[in-house]
Order: structure tokens, then C-alpha cells, then sequence
């Protein structure tokens, strides 16, 4: 949902619904990293309540388009760190056998 003045596209606040502080503050820091971005921040109108609302202000493009690529660009990050976790678990996995870690199979409890 998009909350915005029909004529300046390029403030708008938008509400994100079943979310809390973990995306927010991620979209948050993401939209501030981009130079179209005069102004971001977001708030929690309640603790009760799974809604976000975020604040982006442009420097002259349009707030949704603005917010659609950083919220792209925080998929590609997470993929990244989804993909670099997964790698070094297998490497661990591969690389770690119970005899290499010291630990002691016969013991018992």
C-alpha cells in the first residue's frame, strides 16, 4: 500500500504489512545506501500490530520506483550471503571428519 500525494511522486510512504524491525531496518539501510535518496526511515505504529510504515523521499525519481530496486537489491544481497553460508557449510561438512575434530567415539555417557 502506497500513501503518497497524487502529484509529487517523489515522496511517498508506503505500509508493509506482517513484517517487523528485520526487514524494516534491512530496507532502511539498503535505501540509504542509494544517492536517489534524500530521506528514509520507517516506524512501527505499534508493537501489537505486524505493519511497518517506510518514509522514502527522492531526490527527483519516483519514491516507488526508488524503494522496488533497493528492496531488488536486498535480494540479490541475501542471496549472496545465502549462498556463501551454504558453501561453507559444505566445506566444512567435507573438509571436517569426526577423527579430524578430536573427539571421542568411544566414550561413553
Amino acid at each position: 500500500m502506497e500513501h503518497g500525494s497524487v502529484t509529487d511522486s517523489t515522496a511517498s510512504s508506503f505500509s508493509i504489512m506482517e513484517e517487523d524491525h528485520t526487514l524494516a531496518n534491512s530496507v532502511r539501510f539498503v535505501l540509504n545506501q542509494d544517492p536517489r535518496v534524500a530521506f528514509c526511515g520507517y516506524s512501527i505504529p505499534h508493537p501489537a500490530d505486524n505493519k511497518v510504515n517506510i518514509r522514502v523521499q527522492t531526490t527527483g525519481d519516483s519514491a516507488k520506483d526508488v524503494l522496488k530496486d533497493s528492496l531488488q537489491d536486498l535480494m540479490v544481497m541475501c542471496q549472496h550471503v545465502r549462498g556463501t553460508f551454504d558453501t561453507a557449510v559444505s566445506d566444512f561438512r567435507q573438509n571436517k571428519t569426526a577423527e579430524g575434530m578430536d573427539i571421542d567415539l568411544n566414550k561413553k555417557k
